[in-house]
């Protein structure tokens, strides 16, 4: 599948982000602009996101190779690959089959192991938004907020609305596909996997996805990793602490 993306910057070191699940390149506009200038950074959307095409299929597996085909069109062997949640999973699949394709691998908390499935009520919540007839953003907002609490939740999640050309509103995301495979969002790495690559991993000191007891399983499976911590971040911890979250990614690269 051809990714659409965001281009910024216009160093000579490549980097790759990959968005969560719901997200998508806009995410990352504002902390991109806060790293070195000696990059150029690549925003994809990834499948069933964005601007990307939609598909039945949204596996690891085929996110895997969304990103090897790529590098290869965009001629970015040697970029550091990253990824946040979703993001993240799909570059340590990429990087257990694919690390000869990239130098540096980070991951943005989120860790290898297994998550059961807990975004029934955001699913529940977009789909309740009846779409083809809806007026404006506000009314989305309170129909959403029944199911999602958090505003600043609803606010991301709702930066998938789109107008379209011919009048109404749009869904950036693949709700359907999203749906009938958001089992497959917390798979797990294999415990057999091993991962070389210089990898860092970044979580939110208020994040509950990578725990102190996911570490014996993140050092069996990457041989040289590193963890670094951000203070008073939680899960969208590039969001909530951009500055503190580019000066550890500077530091790796």
């Amino acid at each position: 599948m051809k990714l659409a993306f965001r281009k910024q910057g216009e160093g000579s070191k490549n980097l790759i982000i990959c968005h969560g699940v719901f997200g998508s390149s806009d995410n990352w506009l504002t902390v991109s602009k806060l790293l070195s200038p000696a990059y150029t950074i690549w925003m994809v959307d990834m499948r069933n996101h964005g601007r990307s095409e939609h598909t039945e299929v949204h596996s690891y597996e085929a996110m895997a190779a969304d990103l090897v085909e790529f590098i290869t069109d965009h001629h970015l062997l040697g970029a550091v690959l990253l990824g946040h949640s979703m993001g993240g999973k799909a570059v340590m699949q990429f990087a257990w089959k694919h690390s000869h394709l990239i130098s540096k691998l980070v991951v943005v908390d989120i860790a290898p192991r297994f998550y059961g499935k807990h975004h029934d009520n955001i699913l529940e919540g977009l789909a309740a938004i009846p779409i083809a007839t809806l007026q404006n953003r506000q009314d989305a907002d309170t129909i959403l907020s029944q199911y999602v609490k958090e505003s600043d939740t609803r606010q991301f999640l709702l930066k998938n609305l789109y107008r379209k050309e011919e009048g109404g509103f749009g869904w950036r995301i693949n709700l359907p596909t999203l749906k009938n495979t958001i089992e497959n969002i917390g798979e797990s790495l294999p415990e057999t996997a091993e991962i070389a690559l210089p990898t860092l991993f970044i979580r939110g000191e208020l994040s509950y996805y990578i725990r102190d007891t996911d570490l014996e399983l993140i050092g069996q499976i990457f041989k040289d990793y590193q963890l670094v911590t951000i203070a008073n971040a939680g899960h969208w911890v590039q969001a909530e602490q951009p500055k503190a979250f580019a000066e550890a990614l500077n530091a790796f690269i």
